[in-house]
């Protein structure tokens, strides 16, 4: 864990950005107080397109899914 004071954050913030997205835990101190934690933002995962297939049964149509409604019987 690296800790540098504001004064020196603002004199190296491209280091500290560096070092951040290396992994290293980078936290920025105020009047020796923790006030900012340098992070990397998350790399979405890579996504791979589903197979054909892969949700059979997982959705059923009722057998009266096409039938008439029952509210519309007057209207037809």
């Amino acid at each position: 864990m690296r800790k540098v004071n504001l004064v020196e954050a603002s004199q190296h913030l491209s280091e500290l950005i560096e070092a951040a997205m290396r992994g290293e835990e980078v936290i920025i101190t105020q009047d020796g107080q923790p006030v900012v934690q340098l992070v990397p933002i998350p790399t979405e995962k890579k996504r791979y397109p589903a197979k054909a297939g892969t949700a059979v049964g997982l959705v059923t149509i009722a057998e009266d899914f096409d039938d008439p409604l029952e509210d519309f019987k007057d209207y037809m």
